[in-house]
């Protein structure tokens, strides 16, 4: 299994996800352009693409749904609640299929199972793909870490990881007060530490690789997430002796981030 990271953040949010004959979308928040751009930065045609998975419905997640959806004729998987609240911006695609969160469901090469999440949206979801031999989490856009994502995540082999902002900055920061208390809420976004904490409780032999994203760029600098991290793993070594480290990656706002092969149980 193959996944990219091909933007993250409030600008914008799209994650390539291969296996076999299978190219997925998670989330298409670019527009149709600038995301056929930044596939054929990693050698993907737009039209090779299988299909697209949808996460909620704020615009950084479906603003090119559906013009790649026509385009392409690609299929829009997409729980009925996000739809209905996407309103005018998802009401023409070119195949809709509804998925039931939590109920597991099988496309092409991958089983891909939505789990709920907390955010401020009418029923925001997560995402485990599992292709027979590894298993590739994605878990952005959520206020805290429930025992139900802790379950879902952890046998994961690859993961991309919200580390949205740095509690400090965003308290001394320009956002106005009722804007920082929906960042830090519940149905808010995860703070660096939350996030360390939440890798640390599923942090095992077999997760390879990490990638912290939806960063923001008021609220968080890369080397504060990175610190959060490195610290959260010293404490595990101080702790324990030793402990699973994985690589631990970036996503990128204004370009595309790297591209992450999972050897998987096959390793």
């Amino acid at each position: 299994m193959r996944f990219c990271v091909l933007g993250s953040g409030s600008k914008g949010n799209a994650t390539f996800v291969e296996s076999g004959q299978t190219r997925l979308l998670i989330d298409a928040g670019f527009s149709g352009k600038e995301i056929e751009h930044r596939l054929a930065g990693i050698g993907v045609g737009a039209e090779t693409l299988s299909g697209i998975l949808i996460t909620h419905e704020h615009t950084d997640h479906i603003k090119g749904a559906a013009i790649l959806s026509r385009r392409f004729r690609l299929p829009v998987f997409i729980n009925e609640a996000t739809l209905a609240a996407a309103g005018t911006v998802l009401d023409k695609l070119s195949q809709c299929h509804p998925f039931v969160t939590g109920e597991t469901f099988v496309f092409q090469d991958f089983q891909i199972h939505p789990y709920a999440i907390s955010h401020d949206t009418a029923d925001p979801v997560g995402f485990l793909l599992n292709n027979g031999r590894a298993l590739m989490g994605y878990c952005t856009d959520t206020g805290v870490v429930s025992k139900l994502m802790r379950h879902r995540l952890s046998n994961c082999h690859g993961l991309v990881l919200e580390c949205n902002h740095d509690p400090e900055l965003l308290r001394n920061g320009p956002y106005p007060p009722s804007l920082q208390q929906r960042v830090r809420g519940k149905s808010g976004h995860l703070a660096n530490e939350d996030a360390a904490g939440f890798l640390s409780d599923i942090l095992h032999d077999g997760l390879e690789h990490v990638v912290l994203s939806h960063l923001s760029e008021t609220n968080n600098r890369p080397h504060l997430a990175e610190n959060a991290m490195n610290a959260m793993l010293e404490a595990l070594r101080q702790q324990r002796g030793a402990c699973p480290v994985p690589v631990i990656s970036l996503a990128h706002q204004d370009r595309v981030g790297e591209v992450v092969t999972l050897r998987g149980s096959a390793g």
